[in-house]
């Protein structure tokens, strides 16, 4: 039944991504959204690789306004970030989800290529909230308890929720893009949590419209003993693709990737991980 359900939803995606490729997009973003960052707006079925859980990913950017003589332009971002649980009988309890809306402003200008190996210079100024929760698929029905609730530092369930400002400033070229990034959380529930976390990453475009990115960030790690974060733990995203643009499904990517260090979920943000995943991103 899992293989069913990804059979599904892989053309349900494939349709709604052909009807769309049909016509120029109404809107779209002038930066470009980071391939292998997970916190990305994006629509996406990725199964992980020990086939216990799917990450199901539905949001988009879209800039409302722009300035095009000036480079500058302004948009909006949603998302939600699910991690369901996959089961027999055609199951897939959702374990946790996280919501994500903001507003964005972009910049971008060509370069000297006779200074630097690039054409554009670009960043994308961010500022949005983020919310975590813990879903039906977390709760232990026969023991009338929360899984894992004895390992989480505030009990289950809960209040997580932040608000921050994040900086992106790339370089890129036709085939490559590089970039730095910071984030400050202004707000935040638990307020136990570091303000600060860094950003690095790289994308290169190779043969037969197939990509290699990587994105790496330092994230607060928590210490239990001292009941707070103390200090920073590298996360790495690296991602691997193929984009179906020989199909006419320029928007599509199959994309095979690997993640190790702190979950990008708001109510394991206590817990590392390591996993694979193979599915199928959608770019809007």
């Amino acid at each position: 039944m899992r293989k069913s359900f990804i059979s599904i939803s892989t053309m349900l995606i494939l349709f709604f991504s052909a009807s769309s490729a049909t016509a120029e997009p109404v809107l779209r973003t002038q930066f470009s959204p980071l391939l292998a960052d997970p916190l990305e707006p994006r629509i996406a079925i990725l199964p992980r690789l020990d086939e216990k859980y799917l990450q199901l990913d539905i949001g988009t950017s879209a800039d409302l306004f722009s300035l095009r003589n000036d480079g500058f332009a302004f948009g909006i971002d949603f998302a939600t970030f699910s991690l369901l649980a996959m089961e027999d009988s055609f199951k897939f309890p959702v374990d946790t989800i996280d919501y994500l809306f903001g507003i964005s402003c972009s910049w971008i200008q060509p370069v000297d290529k006779n200074s630097l190996p690039f054409d554009e210079v670009s960043a994308r100024l961010r500022i949005a909230h983020i919310s975590a929760h813990f879903e039906d698929g977390h709760y232990d029905k026969t023991s009338g308890k929360w899984i894992g609730e004895e390992k989480s530092p505030f009990g289950i369930p809960f209040t997580y929720s932040r608000e921050f400002i994040n900086l992106v400033l790339a370089l890129s070229s036709d085939d490559s893009r590089v970039y730095l990034g910071y984030q400050y959380l202004f707000h935040t529930i638990p307020d136990e949590i570091g303000r600060h976390s860094f950003q690095a990453g790289i994308e290169l475009a190779t043969p037969g419209n197939t990509y290699l990115a990587a994105d790496f960030k330092l994230l607060p790690e928590w210490d239990d003993k001292q009941a707070k974060t103390n200090g920073h733990r590298g996360t790495w995203n690296l991602q691997a693709g193929w984009r179906l643009a020989a199909v006419g499904l320029e928007n599509v990517r199959i994309a095979c990737g690997y993640s190790t260090g702190i979950s990008r979920h708001g109510m394991y943000f206590y817990e590392t991980e390591s996993f694979g995943s193979l599915g199928l991103i959608v770019d809007l």
